[in-house]
């Protein structure tokens, strides 16, 4: 089996394993056009580092969701549309709407088109519904950040404050940290069991003292 190692390469494996029709050419072209939008000015974050972790999380739990070619395709769509100053889940409701269409132009099947549609809209609140293991292993790999070390998470709170330089100190404190709260609320920050036994305990000690830190 051969080794796919650049992004193209791992899109085009993605959409063929969810049904893609379109030739390699095209494939590759929606490739690097998402890559080209993972790469705006804006993105600090939000970039393709963050979408190249999303998927090494996706194929090392693989094994745990029924169609990990949709989730790869959802992670590449996640945050397709990205704008700091969005209100809501904007972004998250744009970027399901373009990957549909997208898809459905490579000759994805409607039906995996609106699922990965669908995955990509639950990571606006990372809220899933029992047993949906895709979307589960979505949102456990966007917020695998969590539980970096110290000083990967300290890479995450900076990049994440430069998306927002333009909200004042004061209300960012106020509005990130409503955000760790509800985190901290949930029950389980992650859902799957092999994920979440490995990286609740390190992500909530992360939320807990940025808390700290922003109070």
């Amino acid at each position: 089996m051969a080794i796919v190692t650049s992004l193209p390469d791992r899109f085009r494996t993605a959409a063929r394993g969810a049904g893609a029709t379109a030739a390699d050419a095209d494939l590759d072209s929606a490739a690097n056009y998402l890559l080209g939008r993972w790469t705006e000015p804006q993105r600090h974050y939000h970039d393709v580092t963050h979408l190249s972790a999303v998927l090494d999380v996706v194929d090392r739990f693989a094994a745990l969701a029924p169609h990990p070619d949709r989730v790869r395709l959802a992670a590449w769509m996640h945050d397709a549309v990205y704008d700091p100053r969005a209100l809501g889940d904007a972004n998250e409701r744009d970027s399901a709407e373009f990957a549909e269409g997208l898809l459905l132009t490579l000759g994805v099947p409607a039906e995996a088109a609106a699922e990965v549609a669908r995955l990509v809209g639950l990571t606006a609140g990372h809220a899933t519904e029992e047993n949906d293991p895709d979307g589960e292993l979505l949102c456990d790999a966007d917020l695998a950040i969590l539980a970096a070390d110290e000083e990967g998470y300290a890479r995450y709170t900076a990049a994440i404050r430069r998306e927002y330089a333009h909200v004042s100190d004061a209300d960012f404190r106020a509005g990130r940290a409503r955000v760790l709260h509800e985190l901290l609320n949930l029950p389980s920050i992650y859902r799957l069991a092999p994920i979440r036994d490995g990286w609740e305990e390190r992500a909530r000690a992360n939320l807990r003292t940025e808390l700290e830190t922003l109070a």
